[in-house]
């Protein structure tokens, strides 16, 4: 990624706990539930190394075919701050770097997540990008039992 970046953000307040929340990002069986998918696809298989330096890779299957969704883990501070980076190898070979920051509220917490892109990406698929995370936060809160 160059130095000159482009940030968007998206918030979700949830009832569960930071743990809870945190974890969903990290367990494949949970996370293959969640991300990555709408109602016109499915995940097919989901990888997890939740390690810093480890990475993950979800391939999602839809009537267009299959799209794989990489990245590397560069901070795991559970429950407050996860950082990765991402891609789309069949759309593009830019990398985003992805920022959650969890927040312990009185009751559950407040989530925002960071999307940092190239100024190029963020003009192609900024907009896609902030109505696709969001999307998936909305589907974690369903999964959680929001």
């Amino acid at each position: 990624m160059s130095s000159e970046t482009v940030s968007l953000q998206v918030s979700h307040r949830f009832d569960a706990s930071p743990e809870r929340v945190f974890d969903a990002w990290l367990d494949p069986e949970i996370a293959s539930k969640w991300m990555f998918q709408d109602e016109r696809s499915e995940i097919v298989s989901a990888r997890i190394d939740a390690r810093v330096g480890g990475s993950f890779s979800f391939m999602r299957r839809s009537k267009d075919g299959d799209l794989e969704h990489i990245g590397e883990y560069l901070v795991i501070d559970r429950p407050h701050r996860l950082v990765f980076t991402f891609a789309v190898p069949a759309l593009s070979p830019e990398y985003d770097r992805v920022t959650i920051e969890i927040v312990r509220l009185d009751r559950g917490c407040q989530l925002t997540l960071t999307s940092e892109m190239t100024p190029e990406i963020h003009a192609e698929w900024g907009e896609q990008t902030r109505e696709g995370w969001a999307k998936m936060l909305g589907a974690l809160a369903n999964e959680l039992g929001e």
